[in-house]
């Protein structure tokens, strides 16, 4: 699916995306905000220029595979995968819904494009992990590249760093790591609750090459994935910093907003927010 979309056009996307979240979230009653919107321009960025992919055909045996770890940000992932033609957007209004196929934590079976299940927090880079050695060491497909996206809070899982140490020692050259470094988790910032510093250092120390990005640049975003792509002796990780709740300034860098979705009049004033870019244009109407 890889596509040629200039910046502006991938940046119009992320915004799409923000306001398929809201909308998701505000009609569900319930869910995760800050995360997903804080993820839009990495996702817009993922399927609209990283990822070879297609949606008509999802199990595709040339696709890259990509897993979500932080799967309660899934939002983010359904509103880009209907955006990318997975499946009719009209659909995302039954995120979390009784039988729906958007639940609110990723399920692999339930719906097509979706290559892991997650719910449990640390279990994205041990899947990504296992399918990139398989990719390296047994089904062998060099052109094929794994992906995954994991939030800061769940780097106090200790099954992420097994996960670390095996892709280190296997030197698994397929597998990019993203983290959603945006500073917060359920009961405050991460620093306050459990400190990752110096998280560069970390993942240094066991074999990863490390980049670290504006999270919210989808220019650097790309540059971080074609540089990753071209490191072939080491997996890759890139930290990318990024403000939870973006694009709506009342939800921006306040933890609170980790686990509660907009009620009616905070959705439509977000929208207003997404729509107008904060103020920066004055037509309602984001073309």
């Amino acid at each position: 699916m890889s596509g040629q979309l200039t910046i502006s056009q991938l940046e119009h996307k992320a915004t799409i995306i923000r306001e398929d979240i809201i909308r998701m979230l505000e009609h569900a009653g319930s869910g995760h905000s800050a995360g997903p919107l804080g993820l839009a321009d990495i996702f817009s960025a993922l399927y609209f220029h990283i990822l070879n992919f297609d949606p008509k055909n999802p199990d595709w045996k040339d696709r890259d595979v990509f897993f979500l770890s932080n799967g309660h940000t899934v939002p983010v992932q359904y509103a880009a995968m209907a955006e990318a033609g997975y499946f009719d957007k009209e659909e995302l209004m039954t995120l979390r819904k009784l039988g729906s196929r958007l639940q609110g934590h990723p399920e692999r079976t339930k719906l097509p494009g979706l290559e892991n299940t997650s719910g449990p927090l640390g279990s994205g880079l041990s899947q990504a992990a296992g399918y990139a050695y398989t990719l390296q060491y047994i089904d062998t497909s060099p052109h094929r590249f794994v992906y995954t996206v994991m939030g800061d809070g769940e780097l106090n899982e200790g099954n992420i760093w097994e996960a670390a140490m095996f892709a280190g020692k296997y030197k698994l050259s397929q597998l990019t790591a993203f983290i959603d470094r945006n500073n917060i988790q359920i009961d405050g910032t991460t620093e306050d609750v459990m400190p990752l510093e110096d998280l560069r250092g970390k993942w240094e120390s066991f074999g990863w090459h490390v980049q670290e990005i504006d999270g919210h640049n989808i220019e650097s975003i790309i540059d971080a994935a074609s540089m990753a792509r071209a490191i072939t002796n080491k997996p890759s990780v890139v930290i990318a910093h990024t403000i939870p709740g973006k694009g709506v300034d009342f939800m921006e860098y306040d933890y609170h907003w980790h686990g509660a979705p907009p009620n009616s009049e905070q959705a439509k004033d977000a929208l207003r927010k997404l729509r107008t870019l904060d103020g920066k244009i004055t037509s309602g109407d984001h073309a």
